[in-house]
């Protein structure tokens, strides 16, 4: 089959990312074939191919918003059949056992093993997930719709519980990319208040467009002080600066799984009043089933623009530049 690699870290501009030859892979006795339909492009997979993550699997397939069909099945693989279509997301191996797993936090899992990282993903003609990580998919939505939904929608929706808005309350975005905009259409439908902050006119139109409150330059301050942020854009400086946009009692949540470092903070005017700082790691399965299901009830779609799987280099280089709103989703044109 056909496959991306990274067969060199380093910025996609130079072409370490590359279409190259590789076997079809065999599923494992718990794991799906997959053959791929649509596969969506995050800002993870950018930090698989420039380096910005550390290399877990030589010359890996980047790809974790995979729709696809599965093709096959190992001997123990249950729940599916071939010909069902499946979604297969970032979380792919947790043990099952350990006291983070035992208390319903199994995506801080020390075992936990990453689609597209620790194994090859979806900018690929064919791949792998164990059963019991494969997602069913709403028929409501067609693939190019729903691959999104499996990373961008899964991780704004623990973003923004991690976020902790009170009902009815006043949220900031910063960053308005593919998770950020389907992150803001869940918040609206459940009651908030959206104010958008982000560098790119295009992103801010389409907050406009999809109903939030203000659009600003991300280092502005919103009109209003805020109960809760979630911090999308992989810019440490931004920390500060949503800090001082939050209310006394406010938290910000941050997004990323990739973040440049941070400025010193200024407690008074920055930390003081119980504001408070939460990371974001990963998802649960249970957020992933949550939000799919609330994806479908409230009518969340992503914007998207289509790339040929062919050109997912270009993708990548268009999202690193912020050519698009919303998100990219690539279309296997490899068959």
């Amino acid at each position: 089959m056909r496959a991306w690699s990274v067969v060199r870290p380093e910025p996609v501009e130079k072409g370490g990312l590359r279409l190259v030859e590789k076997p079809v892979p065999v599923p494992a006795d718990d794991e799906l074939l997959v053959h791929v339909r649509a596969c969506g492009v995050c800002r993870t997979d950018l930090h698989v191919a420039e380096g910005d993550l550390p290399v877990h699997r030589a010359g890996v397939t980047p790809g974790h918003e995979v729709v696809g069909v599965v093709a096959g099945l190992g001997a123990r693989a249950e729940g599916f059949a071939v010909g069902d279509r499946v979604g297969v997301a970032w979380l792919r191996h947790t043990d099952g056992t350990c006291g983070y797993c035992s208390r319903g936090a199994e995506n801080l899992c020390p075992a936990s093993r990453y689609t597209g990282w620790d194994a090859d993903g979806g900018y690929a003609q064919y791949t792998t997930v164990p059963a019991d990580f494969a997602h069913r998919l709403p028929f409501s939505l067609d693939d190019e719709a729903l691959a999104p939904l499996l990373c961008a929608g899964i991780i704004g929706y623990r973003a923004l519980r991690r976020a902790a808005l009170p009902p009815g309350g006043r949220l900031g975005l910063y960053g308005f990319g593919g998770s950020a905009h389907l992150c803001a259409q869940l918040a609206l439908a459940e009651g908030a208040t959206v104010h958008v902050l982000t560098r790119g006119a295009a992103a801010r139109r389409l907050a406009l467009a999809l109903g939030a409150a203000s659009a600003q330059d991300a280092y502005a301050m919103p009109p209003e002080p805020l109960d809760s942020a979630i911090l999308f854009a992989p810019a440490g400086d931004l920390v500060p600066v949503a800090l001082r946009a939050l209310d006394r009692g406010g938290t910000l949540s941050i997004a990323g799984i990739h973040l440049s470092d941070t400025p010193p903070l200024h407690y008074e005017s920055e930390l003081f009043y119980e504001k408070q700082v939460r990371s974001v790691t990963s998802n649960t399965r249970a957020d992933a089933r949550e939000f799919l299901a609330l994806a479908a009830r409230h009518e969340v779609r992503a914007t998207t623009h289509t790339y040929p799987l062919s050109r997912a280099d270009a993708a990548l280089r268009d999202l690193k530049a912020g050519r698009f709103d919303g998100a990219a989703v690539l279309v296997n044109d490899l068959s």
